[in-house]
């Protein structure tokens, strides 16, 4: 029995000596070696699963074990036990193909928990017996105190107790890109929820140290760590037997069996598509026994050589044994394409997953957008509002023109409806001559100019290359570029130099860099740096210290998050620099109003403040405050302004929105930015419609949400929503995960991007995960189907497209195999009524003949089939069933319909021969060899086959557009002819199959000994002519059924654009959508036409 509550997780609430009574520890001290050794006999080992090699035997055994590789086993050793060597080896190898690439795909999968293991520390610094240890991490266990220091990755779940300047990395556990500065002493309220970026009393597992050093004691190990929750999120703990105290024990029993064979037979396990083929694999086995009988049944048991043979072959006929390697090879091919397209596939089951996607979860930053900032506006109280436009290169300071609204705020310019308001043209023009308009002080701009290039690390600089280069975070690169419009980039103010290219130096060599920016040609620096304070994601804000030496003064500049920067400032400027006036509520509230016009306008607000010390004023204490007082220094601030920068959508996203809307896919976006800035984009990229006005007050409200929110209701709240929220601002991973449990819910079949560790769950239980290629970390890769190798949201249509061009073209190959073996076993089947002189059924195909049609003929045109491109109106279905899958009901009436009409065409070809001029004369022994009585049965079977052959080669054609004529499969054209010739050609692959499988016939009707000793046929005159008819027949049949298609269908399949949902249930009368303000904003269509 433990000493301790295992299952208590709040440790953040408890204070360090609470935590040390908890464990029974001593900080001093540690644990007793017995104690520590007794807990790790309880609790386990501190590691994230078991670390034995990939048992490769078993893997091989899994693959092995399904229904459709036992059928093809089967199937192998029916033909080799006819002598049957070609089919035998072509069926072999699809066994050892379609192994070795679920072999490939299962190893690919193991390596989602190794890359979690790899994150682990080997060793940790342990206090056992008073004594400082090195031990195992897998031996370290609750209650355990550590030590780390920096360079360390911190071995398991800590409460700090101790430290130092302590910072740790945690971006692979919360997604938070910066360091965090923790904070022993800090105890949570344990009535609030606090959610675990932000226990920065606690240090995590797996992450490594930054900065400082600290002691902890330990409080989860192994699998019961936050990353190991990740890890345990990410396996499967269901076992094939049933153990549910609830049932009996013959329920259990039953269920056991049920799972057990389930999963040996692949029909429980694996992705929709696998399990409906293991399924039908199963079907047909049984369904083969079954007409082996019927045949043996049909000669009344009397079974010769000829009979077994031939009810082995109908049995095979049943089996679509090229069906396999043409999915392999096709899904293969798919990835290919996918990759030539920015998507690089890592399980080919995705492929069919992609049609089915109904509804797509987001990221915004770097996805949507291009993760590239743009300064847009800049307020100045008292000074004015300060634009950049015209500029789209995010780097290129010299690109734009900067405008001046005088004295106005972004709020008050926006709502301003009085007056005109005079915009004062090419603002750096008349900042730097001294001319700008009215009474403006410049000295008020000047100020925050500075605290914006101080309090700030970014860099901006022209290449060897001439090419503008940055480095630093996208958002302070986009205010040094601001600063550098301006020419008052960092390095002009502080002296340091300039990158060039590779070197470095900053030598006198630079090209007109230095010219234009560094205007202190002396050499000497105007700004000293003495300190800073970094960026702390707990108070989101960072400030830096320097010397003015010109004014002899001691400069504080800060800069961070509005709220942030806002509660630490007491004053701000009046209408000139040297009158300070204080901040009072009111104050605030106007500055809320003017964040929240620049976050309507989609800009990411940060806010800039600064307070100055005279030097002969600062004493020895003072200073030492200045530098290590990061309270103090960031106190009592002078408030200077606040600036919108802009992440500009690609290009190319709201036309991806667009096209997925009218593929009937909803878009949702889920950032970690603030719900203004996020609206925003999102009605810009057409997440969001700009029309709100028209929706019902309900719908407006759960349409952008906080995190927050949608985390605090309940799963019943979230079901009753009458749609889920369509963006979600300051979103958590756990966020994610609950939008997919809702999505799921309402049936949906969704898709969801993800860059982090922490996505890891929610990509694996999204039906799709996307892993960003750039910006995503090794285990979410992993942890997903497909990963964007441009991280841009429009590869993800591409991906869709490809996936239902995938899932329409094995639609396409499974019809046409399948129905080819629902016309040969109709075929031969209805074939034994045929009764010979002795009493024996004369079979219409021989053996030979049915191996023919099922391996030759079908293969390489189903292979043509799956290399088909996409049909034109793709994008403008719905999203596939993915409960039906490939096998929806228009699929299964397709193949029975297809496979009667061939079978007959097939049987009135055999029975015009038989019974036209050769008057039913069915000879003797006709199936074992041939002799001149036989003669009329050979010819009929050359006839049947070639009509066989042929009908299978123009169904392979007929299926290209299941519902369209073949000769008109693009009706929209003005040169019908010449775009059919385009349109059998545009597939050269199944063009040649086609032709191949035409010429293919005749050589084995002519060609002397194979003919009637192999195949059991003969030479045929007119008979050719009567082949040539029934095909015929068969096209015309196949042409009416699809114009019946046409019209059934004409309605029925275009996709339901989300958009119109929105619009139909919330348009308040029939002449709003009319209305000036709605046509100016959006597009509004009202029954459009289809």
């Amino acid at each position: 029995m433990s000493s301790f509550d295992n299952e208590f997780s709040d440790f953040h609430t408890l204070t360090k000596d609470e935590t040390l009574k908890f464990f029974h520890t001593n900080e001093a001290s540690g644990l007793g070696a017995d104690v520590a050794a007794q807990r790790l006999k309880e609790i386990g080992e501190n590691s994230l699963g078991d670390d034995s090699k990939i048992d490769y035997k078993a893997m091989i055994i899994h693959q092995l074990c399904n229904a459709m590789i036992l059928v093809l086993f089967i199937s192998m050793i029916i033909s080799f036990a006819i002598h049957d060597w070609i089919t035998g080896g072509v069926i072999t190898f699809v066994v050892g193909v379609n192994v070795v690439i679920g072999l490939v795909q299962e190893y690919k999968a193991s390596k989602t928990m190794n890359s979690l293991k790899q994150l682990s520390s080997p060793n940790a610094h342990v206090i056992r017996n008073g004594n400082s240890e090195v031990v195992s991490s897998k031996v370290v266990v609750p209650g355990d105190v550590v030590s780390v220091k920096v360079g360390d990755t911190i071995p398991a779940d800590l409460r700090l107790i101790s430290m130092q300047n302590f910072e740790t990395d945690e971006a692979l556990l919360t997604g938070e890109a910066l360091p965090v500065s923790k904070d022993c002493e800090l105890v949570f309220p344990k009535a609030e929820h606090t959610p675990v970026g932000d226990r920065i009393n606690l240090a995590y597992s797996s992450s490594s140290v930054v900065k400082g050093r600290a002691i902890g004691i330990v409080i989860k190990t192994g699998l019961n760590t936050e990353i190991g929750k990740i890890a345990k999120s990410l396996t499967t703990e269901e076992g094939l037997i049933s153990r549910n105290p609830e049932f009996s024990f013959w329920k259990n029993a039953w269920i056991t069996i049920k799972q057990s064979c389930g999963a040996f037979l692949g029909t429980t396990v694996g992705t929709p598509l696998h399990r409906k083929l293991s399924k039908l694999a199963v079907l047909l086995f049984f369904v083969a026994v079954v007409f082996a009988i019927v045949v043996m049944a049909s000669q009344k048991f009397d079974v010769d050589k000829g009979v077994a043979i031939y009810a082995i072959c109908v049995a095979l006929s049943m089996i679509p044994s090229s069906l396999v390697v043409v999915l392999t090879i096709t899904m293969s091919v798919g990835a290919s394409v996918m990759a030539s397209r920015n998507v690089i596939i890592r399980r080919l089951d995705s492929l069919e997953a992609l049609g089915s996607v109904n509804d797509i979860c987001s990221d915004k930053t770097g996805t949507l957008t291009q993760g590239k900032m743009i300064a847009r506006q800049v307020w100045v109280p008292n000074f004015g509002t300060i634009t950049v436009t015209d500029s789209n290169e995010p780097f290129n300071p010299t690109v734009g023109n900067i405008n001046l609204i005088p004295r106005l705020s972004p709020y008050e310019f926006k709502n301003e409806e009085d007056e005109d308001v005079g915009i004062s043209q090419d603002f750096k023009y008349n900042y730097l001559k001294g001319t700008l308009p009215g009474k403006l002080d410049k000295r008020l701009f000047t100020r925050w100019l500075e605290t914006a290039t101080l309090a700030n690390i970014a860099k901006v600089f022209l290449n060897n290359e001439k090419k503008w280069t940055v480095h630093g975070d996208p958002t302070e690169i986009a205010i040094q570029v601001f600063a550098a419009r301006m020419d008052l980039p960092r390095s002009v103010l502080t002296g340091e130099s300039i990158p060039n290219g590779d070197n470095d130096d900053g030598d006198s060599s630079d090209s007109g860099n230095d010219e234009k920016f560094n205007g202190n040609n002396s050499g000497t620096a105007v700004f000293k740096h003495l300190a800073e304070f970094p960026f702390d994601s707990t108070i989101k804000r960072m400030s830096a210290v320097y010397q003015d030496e010109r004014n002899d003064t001691t400069e504080i500049y800060a800069k961070g998050a509005f709220e942030s920067v806002l509660k630490n400032c007491k004053y701000w400027y009046g209408d000139d620099h040297d009158t300070l006036m204080p901040l009072t509520e009111t104050d605030r509230e106007f500055i809320q109003k003017n964040v929240n016009t620049l976050s309507s306008e989609g800009l990411r607000v940060l806010a800039f403040a600064s307070k100055s010390f005279n030097n002969k004023d600062i004493t020895p204490e003072l200073s030492a405050k200045l530098t290590s007082n990061r309270e103090f220094v960031e106190s009592d601030l002078i408030f200077s302004g606040l600036i919108g920068i802009y992440d500009p959508p690609r290009q190319e996203t709201a036309g991806a929105v667009k096209k997925f809307h009218q593929a009937g896919i909803n878009v949702r976006m889920l950032t970690g930015d603030f719900p203004g800035t996020a609206k925003a984009i999102a009605q810009e990229v057409g997440i969001l419609p700009t029309n709100l006005y028209h929706y019902p007050k309900e719908v407006i409200d759960i349409m952008v949400m906080t995190g927050t929110q949608f985390d605090d209701l309940s799963e019943d709240e979230i079901d009753n929503l009458p749609v889920l929220p369509l963006v979600i601002a300051r979103c958590s991973p756990q966020t994610k995960v609950r939008m997919i449990e809702a999505l799921h819910r309402r049936d949906k079949f969704c898709a969801m991007t993800g860059d982090g560790v922490n996505d890891s769950p929610s990509l694996k239980m999204a039906n799709v995960g996307i892993a960003m290629g750039i910006n995503g970390s090794d285990v979410a890769k992993e942890a997903s189907d497909i990963v964007l190798r441009d991280d841009n949201f429009a590869s993800i249509l591409n991906a869709v497209e490809e996936g239902r061009r995938m899932s329409d073209n094995i639609q396409k190959f499974v019809l046409q195999l399948l129905a080819e073996n629902v016309a040969q076993a109709l075929y031969l089947i209805v074939g034994l009524v045929f009764i010979d002189s002795d009493h024996k059924s004369v079979f219409p195909l021989s053996p030979v003949e049915v191996l023919w049609v099922i391996v030759v003929t079908s293969c390489f045109p189903a292979m043509g089939l799956g290399l088909e491109l996409a049909a034109p109106d793709l994008m403008d279905r719905p999203p596939n069933d993915s409960h039906a899958g490939i096998f929806t009901w228009e699929v299964i009436t397709d193949m029975f319909i297809y496979g009667f009409m061939m079978a007959g065409a097939c049987m009135a070809t055999f029975t015009s021969i038989i019974y036209g001029k050769d008057h039913g004369e069915l000879g003797q022994n006709c199936n074992n060899k041939y002799s001149p009585v036989c003669q009329p049965v050979y010819k009929a079977r050359s006839g049947a086959f070639a009509t066989m052959t042929w009908c299978a080669l123009i169904l392979a054609w007929e299926v290209v557009d299941m519902r369209r004529s073949f000769f008109r499969m693009k009706p929209e054209t003005d040169e019908p002819v010449r775009q059919f010739f385009r349109d059998i050609w545009s597939n050269k692959f199944l063009f040649w199959s086609i032709m191949f499988g035409f010429a293919s016939a005749f050589p084995v009707v002519y060609i002397p000994v194979i003919n009637d000793k192999v195949f059991l046929h003969r030479p045929i005159g007119y008979e050719w002519g009567l082949a040539i008819a029934f095909t015929v027949a068969f096209w015309v049949g196949c042409e009416l059924y699809k114009y019946c298609k046409r019209i059934y269908y004409r309605k029925k399949s275009v996709a339901r654009n989300p958009e119109q949902d929105l619009e139909s249930s919330s348009m308040k009368n029939p002449f709003e959508a009319y209305s000036t303000s709605t046509t100016m904003q959006t597009e509004i269509i009202i029954n459009p036409k289809k």
